[in-house]
């Protein structure tokens, strides 16, 4: 069994400046900013492209039906199939926050891939897999407690 899972996201991310990835990124970024009274945030690029993102708790429903249900050499994506520009992203992780700072793009640093999105039709027709949590619930769920 190959499974070719997209952005995790959820509880035990790494919110390490050094070594993050986007979501916890963004997220000690904006809570650093609120708690030193810092009225903006840089992000690298220019926010156009776009990310899937899934669930680390859909991730391990998906391993598990695929572990139950799926026995062929065929990889197989596991994703949410919802895609979002790092600009919407940013604006979500704010609005959740409450932070009312300004947003700096930084476009001397890369944007990185313009787009990733995977398509997930086969985790459904192999074992029935489809991502149960929405987006904004996820980030919710990922930002209490920052």
């Amino acid at each position: 069994m190959k499974l070719l899972p997209v952005n995790l996201y959820g509880p035990g991310d790494n919110f390490d400046p050094q070594s993050s990835h986007v979501i916890p990124a963004i997220i000690k970024k904006i809570a650093d900013a609120k708690k030193k009274n810092i009225d903006f945030i840089e992000v690298w690029g220019d926010g156009t492209p776009t990310r899937e993102f899934l669930y680390v708790e859909d991730a391990a429903k998906g391993i598990i039906l695929a572990a139950e249900k799926y026995n062929k050499p065929d990889p197989v994506n596991l994703g949410s199939g919802f895609e979002i520009s790092i600009i919407e992203l940013v604006k979500k992780i704010a609005d959740i926050l409450k932070f009312k700072g300004k947003v700096i793009w930084d476009n001397t640093q890369p944007n990185g891939q313009p787009r990733r999105l995977l398509d997930v039709s086969k985790a459904y027709e192999e074992f029935k897999f489809r991502a149960n949590t929405t987006f904004d619930k996820g980030l919710k769920k990922q930002s209490i407690g920052i």
